[in-house]
């Protein structure tokens, strides 16, 4: 949609004469020149990509798609789904897989005690649920 617009718009500028001073032109070109360079990374990531739909194990280990319950040292819990690195979404409470708490969390079950290196400094985390289902 962006694409076709500014493709019109640089069309209309060309109209105008002289390219080598027309602002609009220049802009226009530069602005297809982005939008391309983005489609050809996301068709990139597109053919990189596999669906994988979250599915109960039954063992309670987390993996991917997993909801996963946490309690810290200070008995706050939150809940969080494992998800790829293209999906995550803090406010939805959605956090990626390559994240350091994403890393911490796969492969452990529940009951495990995880340690997470975060940047404001690390963080013991009891895991207390896991569910694959919203």
């Amino acid at each position: 949609m962006e694409r076709r617009r500014v493709t019109q718009e640089v069309a209309d500028a060309a109209a105008q004469g002289d390219r080598s001073e027309n602002a609009e032109y220049i802009y226009g070109k530069k602005r297809l020149r982005e939008i391309d360079r983005r489609v050809r990374f996301l068709t990139r990531r597109l053919e990189a990509l596999t669906v994988v739909e979250p599915r109960d194990r039954g063992d309670d280990k987390v993996w991917f798609g997993a909801w996963v319950s946490v309690e810290d040292e200070h008995g706050e819990t939150a809940e969080y789904q494992v998800v790829g690195p293209d999906e995550f979404d803090p406010k939805a409470r959605r956090i990626s897989m390559d994240s350091p708490m994403g890393r911490a969390l796969l492969g452990k079950q529940l009951g495990d005690e995880v340690l997470v290196r975060r940047p404001r400094g690390d963080a013991y985390l009891t895991i207390t649920g896991v569910r694959y289902h919203a």
